[in-house]
């Protein structure tokens, strides 16, 4: 089953005029290709329109399209295990955001994580950045493959299951015990060596631990803990972005 939803509000038009010249906006399509339902979950920064009202459901198979315009960003990232009533309140067995479907707020980790930043100028020689963070934990596979445009515009993500060889101590379990998510070395013991922060708030020095190089073992272009920017944040100018949730191939 494959549906397409599109933001209506005049903020979302593919084209408009920006400073006196004609901008393009950046269409992203979010692809379930897990066997299983997720709740895709949206936020967005620097007070910008909330794509998809902030979450929704995506059957297999399915993919949905939303428009934003330059100078957006943002994240999104699947909820799993989800039970919602008819009025959208419930909650999810990963990534939840207060208990609706319509997220207000980010996705409680662990969660795997897609961001972006448009490019916010009048000229697509300006360029996107975007990346997929495993900072916050793991708990579904997910890609980013830019559709068009100019530059570097490498494929970004995380194919492999992280929670089939998640430590022990990081792990994630549901009811039936199932590993369901892969935590963050700073989530499962909160200290400022994996938490970057205290003394450890610099690059020089906040170094990879024995949890972030398994992680980046795994996923080498997905950010591992929080400055592993060199091989981890990728740009792109005037383009389209394809996000999978269970992604098979690059």
């Amino acid at each position: 089953m494959e549906f397409i939803l599109l933001a209506t509000s005049f903020s979302f038009l593919l084209f408009t005029i920006f400073s006196g010249a004609e901008v393009s906006a950046t269409v992203f399509t979010l692809q379930n290709s897990c066997t299983y339902t997720v709740w895709p979950g949206t936020l967005s920064g620097n007070a910008g329109p909330v794509l998809g009202e902030g979450g929704f459901a995506l059957l297999p198979g399915a993919s949905v399209q939303f428009v934003a315009m330059p100078g957006w960003s943002g994240r999104f990232w699947a909820r799993t295990g989800c039970t919602f009533d008819e009025f959208g309140n419930g909650k999810c067995v990963t990534g939840d955001c207060g208990g609706t479907l319509k997220c207000n707020g980010g996705g409680d980790p662990p969660v795997s994580l897609a961001e972006f930043t448009i490019a916010g100028g009048v000229s697509n020689s300006d360029k996107d950045f975007y990346d997929v963070s495993l900072v916050d934990g793991y708990n579904v596979g997910i890609g980013i493959k830019p559709t068009s445009g100019a530059g570097d515009c490498q494929y970004a993500g995380c194919i492999t299951d992280l929670n089939i060889n998640c430590p022990v101590e990081l792990r994630v379990v549901d009811g039936s015990g199932k590993v369901v998510a892969c935590k963050s070395a700073c989530d499962a013991f909160n200290v400022s060596e994996f938490c970057c922060t205290g003394e450890h708030a610099t690059p020089t020095t906040c170094a990879p631990t024995q949890f972030s190089v398994m992680f980046k073992a795994a996923c080498p272009s997905a950010y591992s803990y929080a400055y592993d920017d060199a091989s981890s944040t990728f740009t792109c100018s005037g383009s389209d972005y394809m996000i999978t949730f269970c992604p098979t191939g690059y």
